[in-house]
């Protein structure tokens, strides 16, 4: 802290443009040198030591809880300190601005600019009943995505993970249940977080950026980028799309820019070639979507506005693109994502309920003899995947049948401006309430953290 706002301050300052520049690239370099040492030092080592046949080792090295975001989050201040788009003359305030707890753990990743004028403003050093109340909601409804939801599904993706490198002991059903169980895990954990992070500033009166809205029901890749992580992706466009030229260099140029912001993406989240390839995999569906954008408007002459049919199949193919690539995110290694991939496509055949096998002469004819096999839709994972279906299916519910918790945020200050006073009626602090103690009642087990690494 003591360096970044330091560097802040010569970038603040009417310098030399060159003596400037120099600054920047010190200091952002030192700050990504320090990400890259506690984060990937180790992946580097092995890699090395399996292209040149070495055997280096480095001792384990402890990661620093959420470098990756208070990192970013320093590098955005240099950045706009060097654009003059923001100053600090109060160390304190910059202080506060780095390690302001609700989220610094797992974001949203804010920019100082707007942090700054909320901690100048005195009126938040003060009680107010309305944003604990407000807050207190929020905090609640995150808490319960992740307690009761997320923590639920787990017990169903990481089964299927874990037995990956059990051969055959993977059906296709059960392949496809982890891999969804997993999609809504990550989603209800750490929009949960989010929720959590938005309501506990909320109570001090300080308003976070948003960080999810409604994700899963994004109709193309380019919407689902603009609604997942929020703010990730305004980081990344603002500070490396943007600045590698973007879009104003011509189509190949920006879907070089689109590739290559994703894959630095992927590796922020994690030293592994499986979050490379997640990070890639977007990549291309980006470039995809952008060209099939260009095809339907001025080749296919398509109306500019997507018929019902159209937005419901471009909503299933880019949640089903999404859960694939997230096989990859969860997966321990490249062979275990693809043996599951290939599970979930028919690669080791499909298996039916054992009752099926009467009518085992009914689909087991030609080639389709090795493909059916009637060892149960869970195969060896029934007693740990037998409710799963029925917590996806609640989960899916959530996702696309119900407000998000900004418009849930949105909607209650509405409200609140139109009655000036108004506090949450009593029918809503009493569902608060028994929601916050159900909660409190499910805490009492281990619980997975997945931005832990991040």
């Amino acid at each position: 802290m003591i360096f970044n706002y330091s560097f802040g301050v010569i970038l603040s300052s009417k310098n030399n443009f060159i003596f400037k520049k120099g600054i920047l690239l010190i200091g952002i370099g030192l700050n990504l040198a320090l990400l890259g040492y506690f984060k990937y030092a180790n992946f580097f080592v092995e890699q090395l030591n399996l292209v040149i046949g070495t055997s280096y080792n480095l001792e384990n090295i402890i990661l620093p809880l959420a470098i990756s975001f208070f990192t970013f989050q320093q590098i955005s201040y240099l950045v706009d300190a060097y654009r003059h788009e923001t100053r600090e003359y109060n160390f304190l305030h910059y202080c506060l601005f780095v390690t302001f707890f609700p989220q610094l753990i797992a974001g949203p990743i804010v920019h100082h600019k707007e942090m700054l004028p909320q901690f100048a403003n005195n009126d938040i050093y003060k009680a107010n009943s309305k944003n604990l109340s407000i807050g207190l909601l929020i905090f609640t409804i995150g808490l319960f995505k992740k307690v009761i939801i997320a923590d639920n599904l787990a017990l169903f993706a990481n089964p299927v993970f874990a037995s990956l490198d059990n051969s055959g002991a993977i059906t296709f059903f059960s392949a496809w249940s982890g891999a969804l169980a997993y999609s809504f895990q990550l989603y209800f954990d750490f929009s949960g977080y989010s929720d959590m992070a938005i309501g506990i500033a909320y109570m001090f009166g300080i308003k976070l950026p948003m960080n999810f809205y409604s994700p899963y029901k994004s109709t193309s890749i380019i919407e689902f980028w603009r609604r997942w992580h929020i703010t990730l992706s305004r980081f990344l466009r603002d500070y490396l799309y943007i600045t590698m030229g973007g879009s104003r260099k011509g189509a190949y140029r920006r879907y070089v820019n689109l590739f290559v912001t994703m894959l630095i993406g992927g590796i922020w989240h994690g030293a592994g070639w499986t979050f490379i390839i997640w990070g890639g995999l977007h990549g291309v569906y980006l470039i995809i979507n952008h060209s099939w954008r260009h095809t339907r408007v001025y080749i296919l002459k398509w109306a500019p506005s997507a018929s019902l049919i159209e937005v419901l199949l471009s909503t299933i193919v880019t949640f089903v693109a999404v859960t694939i690539a997230w096989v990859y995110f969860r997966a321990e290694s490249l062979a275990d994502a693809n043996s599951l991939l290939s599970t979930m496509f028919g690669g080791n055949g499909i298996s039916l309920p054992m009752s099926f096998i009467k009518y085992s002469e009914l689909v087991n004819f030609n080639s389709a003899v090795s493909f059916f096999s009637f060892n149960g839709v869970y195969g060896d994972l029934i007693y740990q995947l037998e409710s799963s279906l029925s917590w996806i299916i609640i989960a899916g519910l959530f996702v696309f049948l119900t407000p998000n918790s900004i418009q849930i945020l949105q909607y209650i200050e509405t409200k609140k401006l139109s009655k000036s006073n108004a506090l949450p009626s009593y029918a809503l602090t009493i569902l608060v309430a028994t929601i916050f103690a159900f909660v409190l009642s499910n805490l009492m087990k281990v619980s997975d953290f997945l931005y832990f690494n991040f």
